[in-house]
């Protein structure tokens, strides 16, 4: 049977952690969990720990401080790639993703490299977001669509399955986001080396009700410019 890893990164998840973990597990489809915890103040990398005891299939990277999400992807791709998984998941870890929907994502991969768990492929499918915030993400998709002019409807979301293979291939030192843009570059470099194995498949995406959003304007201000960067790096041959 193929071997998949779902890749979580944390920081301060302590009131989700333990619950999306359960719900991964209880899924019909054998899958590992790596939990990649970046020093969580609030105990979630014990809480982790103490769930480790007596569940084999969580594994549980540590790192030093809070070093943002696209490295934290990196490290658990690395991992995933040393470890031989055949098919790589990623998700957040405050339940604003299905965890049901790795059923389908493991379908959908079998004949392709990259799924992209899609929050406006049919309209918009979010729940409980602001309005502002709602409009942001929604408006941010069609510009990353315009400046790359890459066919990718949700061109910043998290919730993805990759063939390990397929990762392999891309030179993982080289990407250079490391917000939510970084969503948007390896959606890029993944559209650029094979654009007809590039799906998207339509998600509910339900905002948090406990923790705190990770967003920032730095954040924002990073996927503006880095999408120009993008399309001139590929312009220039070197994407």
């Amino acid at each position: 049977m193929p071997r998949n890893l779902t890749i979580i990164p944390t920081y301060n998840e302590k009131e989700n952690i333990l619950l999306v973990i359960d719900k991964v597990l209880s899924l019909e489809v054998e899958t590992d969990i790596l939990i990649v915890d970046d020093g969580s103040p609030d105990g979630t990398g014990d809480l982790v720990k103490g769930k480790q005891k007596y569940t084999p299939e969580l594994h549980l990277m540590e790192r030093e401080g809070k070093l943002g999400l696209g490295t934290a992807y990196i490290a658990g791709f690395k991992y995933a790639i040393e470890h031989d998984y055949d098919t790589v998941v990623q998700m957040d870890g405050d339940l604003s993703h299905d965890p049901e929907v790795i059923e389908t994502f493991l379908k959908e991969i079998e004949t392709n490299d990259l799924i992209i768990g899609s929050r406006y492929l049919n309209g918009i499918s979010v729940v409980n977001w602001p309005l502002q915030r709602l409009m942001l993400s929604y408006f941010a998709s069609k510009y990353i669509q315009i400046i790359t002019r890459m066919p990718v409807c949700d061109g910043t979301g998290g919730f993805k399955c990759w063939r390990v293979s397929f990762l392999s291939q891309i030179e993982l030192d080289k990407v250079r986001s490391n917000g939510y843009s970084f969503q948007v570059e390896m959606n890029f470099r993944a559209w650029r080396r094979a654009p007809d194995r590039v799906k998207e498949v339509p998600i509910l995406f339900v905002d948090r009700t406990v923790g705190q959003s990770k967003m920032s304007k730095a954040i924002v201000r990073e996927a503006i410019w880095r999408v120009w960067w993008l399309r001139i790096m590929a312009l220039l041959g070197k994407i």
